[in-house]
């Protein structure tokens, strides 16, 4: 499978089929390059919460707004707290969570919308970017799956609040982002123990013992494993074989950095016809 995530720019990567596909589709992930931040934070952290000078978060995300032609005050944003709650955003809510932290969707690790000119964004240092895709419906969506979330089904949820919508699973395509792989992610038995609970009828196991009470954890099967079982097809999700761990001239990671860190952005959105 070819990699759904390609370098733009210095500062992001496009899920290049959707956006070629769809000229006023905007969706990718950001790196950590071409931006004006200092050490740990070098250079282009978009997080407001991890300690960064705010004026260097803001001047990054302008940064982006600029290169990705899609203004600052059309963003919205969250305060991400490693759970399963999904809002629907409308172009009502443009701006929340763009310039600052406190105005974002409180305690909200998923974002969706069928509005026009409205940037979805969520932040991210190892956890999974999730990204969804419905063209016949004009919906897009994100959410944040660490550990938490995916032990939770964020993804799966999700795709149910689509279905809701009227959008049948058969119409959604997915695509998960760089994230941390299998090789770097570590669990102990407290992870592993609600992993095997929620694919315990499952023949594939996204996760191996390397030693008396320690796996390593793929995170991305994992997603790619639960939202099949909520009835996307196995031929319209992507996969990322970006590590944010591995690949340290691209990414922050929380696990490499030891947790003094910047973060990237994961973003998507439809611009007006």
């Amino acid at each position: 499978m070819k990699e759904p995530f390609i370098l733009s720019k210095d500062q992001f990567l496009l899920i290049e089929d959707w956006t070629a596909e769809d000229p006023r589709l905007t969706a990718g992930f950001t790196t950590k390059n071409g931006g004006i931040g200092k050490t740990p934070y070098f250079s282009l952290n978009t997080g407001f919460h991890v300690g960064d000078l705010e004026e260097d978060v803001r001047g990054n995300r302008q940064i982006l707004a600029k290169e990705l032609d899609f203004p600052i005050e059309n963003w919205t944003g969250a305060e991400q707290t490693h759970d399963i709650r999904i809002v629907k955003v409308k172009s009502a809510d443009s701006g929340k969570g763009a310039s600052d932290y406190t105005s974002g969707f409180l305690a909200t690790d998923g974002l969706y919308t069928s509005d026009r000119n409205v940037l979805l964004t969520l932040c991210f240092a190892d956890c999974v970017p999730l990204f969804f895709y419905a063209p016949k419906h004009v919906m897009v969506g994100t959410a944040h799956a660490g550990w938490k979330g995916t032990v939770s089904d964020i993804a799966g949820e999700m795709i149910r609040r689509w279905n809701e919508e009227g959008i049948a699973s058969e119409d959604i395509f997915a695509a998960i982002g760089p994230s941390i792989c299998r090789n770097c992610y570590i669990v102990d038995d407290r992870v592993m123990s609600r992993v095997q609970k929620l694919l315990e009828d499952s023949d594939e196991k996204p996760y191996n013992l390397i030693s008396h009470g320690q796996f390593q954890l793929d995170l991305k099967m994992m997603n790619q494993m639960l939202i099949e079982k909520a009835g996307v097809p196995k031929d319209q999700i992507q996969i990322s074989s970006l590590c944010t761990s591995c690949h340290q001239d691209l990414f922050f990671s929380h696990r490499r950095d030891k947790g003094k860190t910047g973060r990237m952005l994961g973003f998507i959105g439809w611009k007006e016809d």
